[in-house]
């Protein structure tokens, strides 16, 4: 450029247009071979091939491509932009289909992905920005937590987290928030994902827990490797942690994508719809085959949700976790609904301390985003004895009908087989709730507890003193069961009636639709109850 000519000249060393594109470039994956080819011998994409991967097709919109440390101890005050390329993490806004998200992706090939002071404000633009507009927000986890480095300083790390916290807790309800777990995510990445709503962990490349193995060494001497400490086995199956154990990076990101479509952007906008997809003809007919006869048998109670939602709809949450109660979403006449079911298979479906704690996350969740909630039930009540009680069931059981009873969106409860007890009460059986629709099928048998146990303990010294013992206690049984059944259970309007299986998928989308109506509660006044733990 000259004074005649005042075209920028490219080659020109102090052209500032050439400037910044050089240093958006050096920040590239092509630019960073080495780094990119360590990532990938880890089983890994990198931050921007994930987001590639994720994101609709040339949506993204980089915040802080340019951001440099912000050293504070003598060991960082040197650090340039070269030693922490965008700080470690790269942050934006872009589309999953077709709908805004924003985003956060923690960079593993910079300081093993640990938070530094600047990438924690990017962070926290993105994420104020969020709270705004009502944006989703996806995080990508790969990385040590906060950069140790750079918090040995009490000046800086008087700012805490600077209010992530807060604009988590603030985010929560308003918008769907994800914590991928896709690296080794120890420490902060660990207490974010703890204040999220789905957490995916990817298998073998992904773990949690409030600290790595170094620092537990450190801290208490106790040894052990990162799988062990919170690998995807035992943050999905043991602690329920993390929602889904997912194959590799790819299936995780697909994971956050199906997850996103059952979901408005936020609490004001409506779920998104699909076309119907009703379940085959073969599916409504077997309904009414796969409730034995024999209530110690299991049965497949999947097969029983296939048979009432839309076909391919079903994405279950924490299926290793508590299996003896099922929580997912599916889509009924194309719209997004919540399925909270008792397994059969899995501890004959008693409700358990984990049990509870898994349907009544996803009870709040559904409701929190307008999803209306079906529950079917076969339960057994809830599971006594001393190692149950030590695990606090007697609060924990609570937590599941506060979650259904404070639900403003709509409810139809299904009794398939056994509604005993409490277990009854906690799956929002019978007048339990303000229900939309409360129903019974033909298999259905309530009562205060299992006809057999409850005939040993009342009636044990009548059956004791009998003739023949055995056939005393059969026909106490017998007589009892005779006044548990769907048609006396339905006979002064417990419940809303008895149907035939295969009419449960029309009953419930109608009543689905008669409850879309919003209504506000106003009595008693107060701010909010209190949850049961």
């Amino acid at each position: 450029m000259t004074d005649d000519d005042p075209t920028p000249d490219p080659d020109a060393a102090d052209d500032p247009f050439e400037k910044v594109r050089r240093a958006h470039d050096a920040l590239s994956d092509e630019a960073r071979e080495a780094a990119v080819a360590y990532q990938h011998d880890l089983g890994k994409l990198t931050a921007r091939e994930r987001l590639d991967y994720l994101l609709d097709d040339g949506s993204f919109e980089e915040v802080g491509r340019l951001a440099a440390p912000m050293p504070t101890t003598p060991e960082t005050v040197d650090w340039e932009r070269e030693d922490a390329p965008a700080d470690g993490v790269v942050t934006g806004f872009g589309e999953v289909d077709g709908r805004p998200v924003a985003l956060i992706a923690a960079d593993f090939t910079v300081k093993g992905g640990s938070i530094g002071h600047a990438g924690g404000r990017k962070m926290e633009r993105v994420s104020e920005r969020a709270l705004e507009r009502g944006l989703p927000l996806v995080m990508l986890h790969d990385g040590g937590g906060h950069r140790i480095q750079e918090g040995l300083d009490a000046a800086p790390f008087a700012r805490g987290d600077a209010g992530f916290s807060q604009l988590q807790t603030a985010l929560s309800g308003w918008v769907p928030v994800v914590s991928a777990m896709m690296g080794p995510a120890f420490a902060a990445s660990t207490n974010f994902a703890a204040l999220s709503d789905f957490v995916p962990i990817v298998d073998g490349t992904g773990q949690m827990g409030i600290a790595g193995p170094a620092l537990v060494e450190a801290a208490m001497g106790i040894e052990g490797s990162k799988e062990e400490l919170g690998g995807a086995e035992f943050q999905t199956v043991e602690t329920g942690a993390a929602d889904l154990a997912c194959e590799n990076d790819e299936a995780c990101l697909d994971a956050i994508k199906r997850y996103l479509s059952y979901l408005p952007r936020n609490a004001r906008r409506e779920p998104p719809s699909t076309d119907p997809t009703p379940p085959s003809d073969e599916q409504i007919d077997r309904l009414s085959g796969l409730i034995p006869r024999n209530p110690r048998k299991g049965f497949d109670i999947h097969a029983i949700i296939d048979g009432i939602v839309d076909r391919d709809s079903v994405f279950e949450l924490k299926p290793r976790y508590a299996r003896n109660v099922v929580t997912a979403f599916a889509r009924l006449d194309g719209d997004p609904i919540g399925v909270i079911a008792n397994n059969p298979r899995i501890k004959a479906g008693t409700i358990d301390t984990r049990a509870s704690e898994k349907a009544s996350h996803f009870a709040s969740l559904c409701d929190a985003f307008g999803l209306p909630l079906l529950t079917l039930v076969d339960v057994p009540g809830v599971l006594p004895g001393p190692d149950s009680e030590r695990e606090g069931v007697a609060r924990h059981s609570a937590k599941l009908p506060f979650e259904l009873a404070r639900a403003t969106v709509p409810v139809a409860n299904i009794v398939l087989r056994r509604g005993y007890g409490f277990g009854y009460v906690a799956m929002g059986g019978g007048r339990s709730l303000n229900s939309e629709l409360t129903v019974l099928w033909p298999t259905a048998e309530l009562a205060a507890m299992g006809i057999e146990g409850a005939v040993d303990i009342v009636y044990g010294d009548r059956i004791e003193a009998a003739d023949d013992p055995a056939a005393e206690r059969e026909r106490l049984i017998q007589k009892f069961t005779d006044r548990t059944d769907a048609v006396r259970a339905s006979a002064r309007v417990g419940t809303d009636g008895v149907i035939q299986p295969e009419e449960t998928r029309e009953r419930v989308i109608r009543a689905f639709a008669r409850g879309d109506e919003p209504h506000d509660d106003d009595w008693p006044p107060k701010k909010h109850p209190i949850n049961p733990i």
